[in-house]
């Protein structure tokens, strides 16, 4: 049985693992190192923007949930996640180049998956093949994905906050602390009075942004990971309801309250180097060190990254795509990854998970096992793959797309439990 992947970021690892544990041959196609994407810059595969990519970690919340249902699944990137963890509160981080580098080492070392580095700009429609090139897709294979599936291209905008290096960061303006104190003081925290954070939201509302290309003007925000400039335009508060909210931040020596808090969370496993929280943008990079130097402790922060925004493609997988990630009209071809419009590393990993499930069946000579949308990983698939979507978006996992319970439970955490322990029996089965 022979599987070409095309794309080795988490959904082609993921997929092209539990395809290669299930007896497939896996060639897994890779065009870094010979190119790069504007947002990806290491060797390794399964690249990751900001250290926080996999979200919060407690079963009871629907990201939380996705991930157990994947560990339980056997998930290569769970696996690897789990091992490579850095220190945030609630949330499950990692140390991006260690992670990286643990799923490119595993991929490599699997005896039923090749690796083909180099660019891939053709797509032969006999081939049982899996297309999980990411949202970044290269121009000459999107051309091709274009013949292939015959529907409207569509796209949105994805931007990346800006790292500073710990020792920059003045430690005696700024503090340690997790909001209402959960999981420890792994956030630092940068306070504002009500003077401070007025003058920095006009600093940030008038700053200068970077120059768009022809076709990114007719741009679509995804609100997941929308510019803070953007949301700052939205109103003088909005920044203040979202991740420039104080509540829950009073500072643990003193008891004081702020009118607004810039949070920093560790991006790598020494700790040298802090994202700043939610402040993906587009502002060119003299503007960033200049606008966010306003930010109380940040004031001579060093940058080791700048914020980027950069074009995202997804396709109309709505009545182009089965339940199975399969394409209706050719059945071994399949989509994983944010390219189908499930938004998000955990859900793109997920999607990988089950593409390679599911075309390790087909190669068999089975029908896909599919699992329902009672589950998270379920239903995001069913979520991308139910026609009458009259404008189709990205979407992370939530429960609004899983499978109501047929009761009405007025208690959210309740509900929340009883979603989870649904979920998870129906994995178990699995």
């Amino acid at each position: 049985m022979e599987l070409k992947i095309i794309g080795a970021g988490l959904a082609g690892c993921e997929a092209a693992w539990q395809a290669a544990n299930r007896g497939v041959h896996v060639t897994l196609c890779e065009m870094k190192p010979e190119k790069y994407s504007p947002a990806h810059k290491s060797e390794n595969f399964a690249e990751l923007v900001c250290s926080n990519s996999l979200r919060a970690d407690g079963i009871y919340n629907a990201v939380g949930l996705l991930k157990e249902e994947m560990r339980r699944l056997g998930s290569l990137i769970m696996e690897c996640a789990d091992v490579c963890r850095v220190p945030a509160g609630g949330a499950l981080a990692v140390d991006r180049g260690g992670f990286s580098k643990m799923v490119t080492d595993k991929i490599k070392a699997h005896p039923l998956i090749d690796i083909k580095l180099g660019e891939v700009t053709d797509i032969d429609a006999d081939d049982n093949l899996i297309i999980a090139a990411g949202p970044l897709v290269s121009d000459k294979l999107a051309e091709k994905i274009a013949e292939l599936t015959r529907k409207e291209y569509l796209h949105f905008f994805d931007a990346a906050a800006p790292i500073v290096t710990y020792d920059s960061i003045d430690m005696t303006k700024a503090f340690r602390a997790a909001r209402y104190g959960k999981g420890g003081a792994d956030y630092i925290n940068c306070p504002m009075s009500k003077e401070e954070y007025l003058a920095f939201y006009r600093a940030l509302i008038s700053a200068e942004t970077a120059e768009l290309h022809e076709f990114e003007k007719n741009k679509k925000v995804f609100e997941g990971c929308m510019p803070i400039e953007v949301m700052a335009k939205r109103g003088e508060d909005t920044m203040r309801y979202g991740p420039l909210k104080p509540v829950g931040l009073d500072n643990p020596e003193t008891g004081e309250k702020y009118y607004a808090v810039v949070q920093l969370r560790q991006d790598n496993a020494s700790s040298s180097m802090f994202n700043i929280v939610g402040f993906q943008t587009h502002l060119k990079f003299g503007e960033q060190k200049r606008v966010f130097g306003m930010i109380p402790g940040l004031e001579n922060a060093e940058f080791v990254r700048y914020g980027v925004m950069h074009r995202n493609t997804y396709i109309n997988s709505p009545g182009l795509i089965s339940a199975d990630y399969s394409m209706k009209d050719y059945p071994n071809i399949f989509f994983a990854g944010q390219i189908t419009g499930v938004e998000g590393y955990v859900e793109s990993a997920s999607s990988g998970l089950l593409t390679g499930r599911y075309a390790a069946e087909r190669l068999g000579g089975k029908a896909p096992s599919i699992i329902p949308p009672e589950t998270a990983i379920g239903a995001l698939a069913a979520y991308i793959s139910s026609e009458g979507c009259a404008d189709f978006q990205p979407m992370n996992v939530n429960y609004g797309i899983i499978t109501p319970l047929g009761e009405r439970v007025r208690d959210k955490r309740k509900k929340a439990e009883m979603i989870a322990e649904r979920s998870l029996n129906i994995i178990n089965e699995f």
